[in-house]
């Protein structure tokens, strides 16, 4: 059986992934606190072309969003018997003036959204006072077995402080790929 790949350069899976439409594009699960907002970077992006991020607030928040992957263009069988690799990141710095916890769940779902693969690492935190600079996360699916049709990445978190207002977490420049195989 051959397998035809309709797309041969990696593009990003996921609808406004900084913040440039408002919170267009995302399903928002939990809007603790003032809940989400976007608002321009208060420190510059190692991609100086990333300018804006999503902003939580004092209790937890967290946004989504589903990709289907046929709907992306990648068939069944593609998806079957390559089983390409899946590369997902995520970036996230704290404010330096409140403490804040930032975490992200992505699954890889069948055809009923049942999980087939999770990557979830520990919650991070973030002290008061620290200077942290944009902090990126980065996990690669691999050999993930047949069955895979969706892709529900979920990321968010809050500050720690409870201040009213925004002073949790900041993300943006989020990424869902999926990687062609070599050329042979």
């Amino acid at each position: 059986m051959r397998v035809r790949m309709r797309m041969r350069v990696r593009s990003n899976l996921l609808k406004n992934p900084r913040a440039e439409d408002a919170l267009e594009g995302w399903d928002i699960v939990q809007n603790g606190g003032d809940g989400w907002v976007p608002e321009n970077n208060r420190t510059p992006h190692p991609d100086d072309t990333v300018t804006k991020c999503f902003v939580t607030s004092y209790r937890l928040c967290l946004k989504r969003q589903l990709i289907d992957l046929k709907e992306k263009g990648f068939s069944d069988a593609f998806m079957d018997l390559l089983q390409p690799h899946i590369k997902i990141t995520d970036w996230y710095t704290p404010r330096a003036d409140c403490g804040s916890e930032y975490q992200i769940c992505v699954e890889l779902l069948d055809q009923g959204k049942n999980p087939i693969s999770t990557f979830q690492p520990e919650r991070v935190r973030f002290h008061y006072g620290n200077g942290e600079p944009w902090c990126q996360m980065t996990h690669v699916f691999k050999d993930y077995g047949p069955g895979v049709r969706f892709i529900r990445f979920t990321h968010g978190g809050n500050d720690i402080q409870f201040w009213k207002g925004w002073y949790g977490i900041r993300v943006t420049n989020s990424s869902v790929e999926i990687c062609p195989p070599p050329v042979r």
